[in-house]
């Protein structure tokens, strides 16, 4: 489906009733229908409001092998099975759960993140709007291996069908004894709260996230205390993504060793990356770990006169046309000198450019800044100023400025509190080190 032109966007904005329907989730899955496909399976293949239809494709098994294993067997499991965390920062998922669980202080919680904020990701919506019962599903299991009984999903304010859907999942789940005060006749009490963000992308970073739950401004902890121990309320408290939670089911099903022996040694079983910019087919592609980011393109149809390509959003970094044969693992990217992140890849040709690009997201980070620490509020004002003045200038004209960048982004990196200060700098390093943006 085609991007909404300006003039369409504005139409809608000023009289919503009137506005188009929006298109189907399945739309944003060029790969769909395939059922081979472990996490975006059911999407357009299965009614996401029907349990039913859920359950008839394979729905709920993984909780039933869950009540089986017992919350210890599951968290043995899901270490075993090398699960990372989906969101950017790759946590190992099984010592997050075992950390949690192993807390003598209760009550525990669940959060799930889907305040899918950074530019460029659309995987958790197009989750949650097409499948939305598995995430009901995968929160149930996370929750009764960590020892939870009250989950909170917290959902990105800008996903109101997604709210839609997930409104409706939780209700039918719960009239139906699946969320409860004893889920499925298993003595084991769960429900889940959605929780509404209110458009800041510094509510994706976890204890923001917290504070934002407890009605508090949407600012960063100072860590430790970690949320397995101090977290929401000040309680034990899991937080994982929607993708994350959503690899939990195959975990379950596969059985750990089925799911390791997918992707890579380091980086196991499959990953959603948001393919969007200069290509033909964008969307969200399922991939093991280990594919290149050349054959992903190819997937997605890139177009000629490819000039850059973004990965992981506003926070990661640019490579060059001629880097394509970089493995989309954890590792592979990290020996590149760049990050995965959450599977952001933004293919940018040569019409785009590159000053005004750098600028956009420096000035995205400067709006998003909660203002808490010095380094980050100052810092991304800073940033955005020097961008300013060396728009239209290249080579000598540019180097002193670019030495400021250098040196207010080194202290960015190093001295905020959180993943938005300390990210906010790598976008713009990789465009002047790997691209050569003001050369």
């Amino acid at each position: 489906s085609a991007p909404a032109a300006p003039d369409a966007v504005v139409r809608a904005a000023l009289a919503p009733e009137n506005a188009p329907e929006e298109p189907p989730a399945a739309l944003a899955v060029p790969q769909a229908p395939d059922p081979g496909l472990l996490l975006l399976g059911r999407v357009g293949t299965v009614d996401p409001a029907d349990l039913d239809d859920y359950r008839a494709h394979g729905g709920y098994t993984a909780l039933r092998r869950a009540f089986a294993l017992g919350p210890a067997g599951v968290i043995r499991e899901v270490t075993d099975s090398g699960l990372l965390g989906r969101g950017g920062a790759a946590f190992p998922t099984g010592r997050k759960w075992q950390a949690t669980a192993s807390q003598p202080d209760h009550p525990h919680y669940l959060v799930c993140n889907a305040d899918e904020s950074e530019p460029g990701t659309f995987k958790d919506r197009v989750l949650m709007e097409g499948d939305p019962y598995a995430l009901v599903e995968a929160m149930t299991i996370a929750a009764y291996a960590t020892g939870a009984r009250h989950g909170y999903l917290y959902l990105r304010g800008e996903y109101p069908r997604a709210l839609v859907r997930m409104e409706h999942a939780i209700a039918q789940a719960r009239a139906r004894g699946l969320l409860g005060d004893d889920v499925l006749g298993q003595g084991f009490s769960f429900d889940i709260e959605i929780r509404r963000g209110a458009g800041a992308y510094i509510c994706g970073e976890e204890t923001a996230l917290f504070n934002s739950i407890e009605g508090f401004r949407g600012e960063p902890r100072s860590k430790p205390p970690f949320p397995v121990e101090k977290g929401l309320f000040g309680k034990p408290t899991v937080a994982n993504n929607v993708e994350t939670l959503v690899n939990v089911l195959p975990v379950l099903t596969l059985g750990a060793q089925a799911y390791a022996a997918i992707g890579t040694g380091a980086s196991t079983g499959p990953k959603l990356f948001c393919v969007s910019g200069s290509v033909d087919r964008p969307g969200i592609y399922e991939l093991p770990f280990g594919a290149t980011l050349g054959e992903l393109l190819t997937l997605a149809g890139v177009r000629d006169g490819l000039r850059a390509v973004l990965l992981g959003g506003a926070a990661g970094g640019f490579v060059r046309p001629d880097e394509l044969d970089i493995p989309l693992t954890f590792e592979g990217t990290r020996e590149a000198g760049t990050t995965l992140g959450s599977g952001v890849v933004m293919a940018f040709d040569d019409t785009v450019p590159l000053p005004r690009l750098l600028l956009r997201i420096a000035e995205f980070f400067r709006d998003e800044s909660c203002g808490q620490c010095v380094p980050c509020r100052v810092g991304t004002v800073r940033q955005e100023e020097a961008l300013h003045r060396i728009a239209e200038r290249t080579g000598a004209d540019a180097a002193a400025d670019i030495t400021l960048l250098r040196e207010v982004g080194r202290a960015m990196r190093d001295a905020s509190i959180c993943g938005l200060g300390q990210t906010a700098w790598n976008a713009v390093e990789s465009a002047i080190d790997r691209l050569g943006a003001y050369e």
